[in-house]
C-alpha cells in the first residue's frame, strides 16, 4: 500500500515515543505491538516530555564489533540475551532494533554489517516473504563479493493449517 508506513515497537519509551509520531503523521502508520509486552516496565521520559521517536530511524541497542543481530519488536530482548551469551564466549555482538520496518533504516543496518562482516537476522516472522527475507536479500546484494560466508536468519517454523471438523 503506497504511504503505509510501519512501526514495532519494543520498550515501553518506543511505544509511547513511536505512538505520538504515527499520530501525528499525514500518513497511515500501523503500530505493530505485541501484547506480551504490555506487562513489561520500563523507563520513559517524564509526562510534559514530548517524546516522538522518527518512523526508520534504527537504534542500536548493544555496540558490538563481532557480529550484527538484527531484530524488531519482541524479538529484542531475545537477541539482548544472546548478545549477553555471545559475550561469555567473547563474542562481541551488536544488537541492532530496526524499531520500524517500513521505512526501514537501511544505512543503520549496512553500517553495521561493514563494521562487523558478519548478520544474523532474528524475527518471529514467516521464512518465505517476510522481513528479515528482505533484509537478507538486501544485504547479500550489497555486499555479496565481499562476504567469506554466508547470512542467516533465526525466525519461527513454517507451521501446518489447522483443518476444521465440522
Amino acid at each position: 500500500m503506497p504511504g503505509l508506513k510501519i512501526c514495532t515497537p519494543a520498550t515501553p519509551r518506543d511505544a509511547k515515543g513511536l505512538l505520538k509520531t504515527a499520530v501525528r503523521d499525514d500518513n497511515p502508520v500501523l503500530v505493530l505491538e505485541c501484547e506480551l509486552f504490555y506487562s513489561h516496565k520500563g523507563e520513559i521520559e517524564e509526562e510534559d516530555v514530548d517524546l516522538l521517536i522518527p518512523l526508520g530511524e534504527a537504534e542500536t541497542k548493544r555496540g558490538g564489533s563481532d557480529v550484527t543481530i538484527i531484530c524488531y519488536a519482541q524479538t529484542v530482548p531475545m537477541a539482548l540475551v544472546a548478545a549477553e551469551q555471545l559475550a561469555g564466549e567473547k563474542i562481541n555482538a551488536e544488537v541492532i532494533d530496526l524499531r520500524s520496518i517500513k521505512p526501514l533504516d537501511w544505512p543503520a543496518v549496512f553500517e553495521s554489517v561493514t563494521k562487523t562482516h558478519h548478520v544474523v537476522i532474528a524475527e518471529q516472522d514467516r521464512p518465505f516473504c517476510g522481513v528479515g527475507a528482505e533484509i537478507a536479500y538486501r544485504i547479500q546484494r550489497e555486499f555479496s563479493t565481499n562476504w567469506t560466508r554466508p547470512s542467516s536468519a533465526s525466525r519461527r517454523k513454517t507451521c501446518p493449517c489447522l483443518q476444521r471438523t465440522t
